[in-house]
Formats: C-alpha cells, structure tokens, sequence
C-alpha cells in the first residue's frame, strides 16, 4: 500500500535557526522542539521517510505557529523563508516530499493575504492555520480575506491545534497545569475552532473551503451524539444572545457542517479513535498523517504505528486507498 503523510512537520534550516533565537523557543514547545533531531536535520528526516517503503510526506512547519514566534512587524518575513524551506525541499525531493502546507503571518492579516497569494500561485499544495492567532478565535472579519484567497485556489487548510499555558483551565489560575493544555487541551480546541467556523457563517459564506483536522477532528467524532442533539437545540442554555436566530439562519443541521470537515489518521498510534474517526468523517473524508517526529522514537514510531492501525480495520482495499494516499493526491493536487 502506498502511503502519503498528509500531515507532519520540519523545519528548514534557515527558518529553525531564526526559531531558536526567539524567546519562545527557550520554553515549551519551543524547548520541545530544539530536542528532536527529525524535526530540523534533513539527513535524519530522509533517514526517517526511507525506512517505509512506499511512503512520503507532504510537509508543514511544526510549532510553536509564526504568530507566536515573530511580531506582526517580521513574522511575514520569516513566513516566507519558512515557506520557500519547503517549496526547495519538495522541488529536490519529490519522491520522499511530494508536496507541503505553507505557513501564513495570521497576526499582520493583511501581510497573510499576499502571502497566501504568493505560495498557492507558486504550487503550495496547502495551507497551514493553527486554531487560534495567539489566543484569538479564527472567525473575526480580519480573516475573511484569507479564507477567500484559500477557496478560491481549490487548496485546503490543515488545521492544526494551538492552546498554550496561557489558556488556563481554571478561571482562578493564570496558567494551565500539568501540559493539560496540548495532551487535552488541543481536541478541544479543535472542536472549538471548528464551532466557531460553523455557527460564525463562515462556512456558508465559503462553501468550497476544504478543511482537514489534525487528529480526526479532535473531540467531535467522539462527542457526535451530544455535537448533534445539543446543537439542534442551540439558544435553549442562553438568556442574554439569541443563538435561536443563528440557528435559523444556517443552511443546514449543524452536525452536517461538522460531519462536512475533512480528518486525518494522527492519533499516536491509537485503533479506536481511529475507527470512530473514519465512521464520523468516512473514509472519503480522511487522510493518513502520522504527525512525525513527535513519538516517543523522535521519527519512525507514529508512521509505523499508525499503518499498523491502518493496515487491522475492517476496510475495503478501494477505501483503503483513498484514505491512505488517493484523498491526498485529489485535495494537494499532488504530481508524485
């Protein structure tokens, strides 16, 4: 079977160079980063990609986002050269890199739009966002400009979660404990994101805009009964908005919104979140993704892990190729 990594990340080198002189590279994710060899040195990513037969990644740049690293006055600068890292890297290595998601300055929108632009007239096979900019939730008219750029290249978005320590889990704290944030935190936060598109309208208003999930969707799938019942009644809970009239003004159940997302295999390895997963999206709507380097190897486990899974289900061989690499050819547009 052959297999395209839809969604995994490096750092070219330029770019990660710039990265470990910022401050957030000094803690977090940014501490997390610098200790994964995979994740920057190219001879230990080809090393990685080579071990699978029949398999290649389309690349995104990891975290911590741009917005997070870089100012509004340099983050489009370093957007770029994280940008054209990959583009080199898919154009010397097409077999191993066939394609990759570029990386926008979501906090200088404008600066965004261009560079949107710039990388999808190029051959960008995607764009990355993350679920919030800096804290801030995805559905603000700032944004709409870029939404648009996106639908109308026909490329998606992979949607990749974002909450940091900032985000507290208690209103009476200042930080989230115990790495809460990303191990729970992060399907969350992608439930949240992809709510906000929904019921803000921006799904009607782009109705051809693709977007896959990291990790199958995050709490969705697994919530789609209560996602279901409780959005039907949306405005029963709340006194002081009337969500009955958004409820009235979407063009269809808000499930379907839902169930219309696109979500790919990054579950650490795990067989049945995967299966719930594949039932919540089907299998036209998943894609394989390891999100290599972030096992516990540095590399090599969650790919072997996750066609492992892949390679158990119950799947028939016409909708195990769409999910483990035909979805992908179609969505990137891919020539390899």
């Amino acid at each position: 079977m052959r297999y395209i990594d839809a969604f995994n990340h490096f750092f070219p080198k330029r770019f990660f160079d710039g990265l470990v002189e910022t401050p957030a590279a000094q803690k977090d994710m940014g501490k997390r980063v610098r200790g994964i060899p995979a994740l920057y040195d190219l001879d230990e990513r080809l090393r990685v990609v080579d071990a699978f037969p029949d398999y290649s990644q389309v690349l995104s740049l990891g975290m911590p986002a741009i917005d997070r690293l870089w100012p509004a006055d340099r983050a489009p600068e370093w957007a770029k050269i994280g940008n054209d890292g990959l583009a080199e890297l898919v154009a010397k290595y097409p077999g191993r890199f066939p394609g990759y998601a570029a990386s926008l300055p979501m906090n200088a929108p404008a600066a965004a739009v261009k560079e949107a632009e710039r990388v999808l007239a190029a051959g960008a096979n995607a764009i990355q966002l993350h679920t919030n900019v800096d804290g801030a939730p995805l559905d603000q008219d700032q944004f709409l400009p870029i939404y648009e750029v996106i639908e109308k290249s026909g490329r998606p978005i992979l949607l990749h979660p974002i909450r940091t320590r900032e985000m507290a889990d208690y209103r009476n704290e200042d930080k989230s404990k115990y790495e809460i944030n990303s191990v729970i935190g992060w399907p969350f936060e992608t439930g949240a994101a992809l709510a906000r598109l929904v019921f803000s309208g921006i799904i009607d208003r782009f109705p051809n805009l693709k977007i896959i999930t990291h990790h199958l969707g995050g709490i969705i799938p697994y919530f789609e009964g209560r996602v279901g019942h409780s959005w039907d009644q949306l405005g029963a809970r709340t006194s002081d908005e009337d969500y009955a009239a958004i409820l009235k003004r979407l063009k269809k159940r808000p499930l379907n919104y839902f169930k219309e997302f696109y979500g790919d295999t990054a579950l650490a390895g795990a067989r049945g979140p995967t299966i719930c997963g594949i039932s919540f999206f089907t299998p036209d709507r998943v894609l394989f993704a390891s999100d290599c380097p972030f096992d516990p190897e540095k590399g090599t486990g969650y790919i072997r892990a996750t066609i492992a899974v892949m390679e158990s289900l119950d799947l028939s061989a016409d909708d195990m190729e769409k999910i483990c690499h035909r979805n992908a050819q179609t969505m990137f547009a891919l020539k390899h």
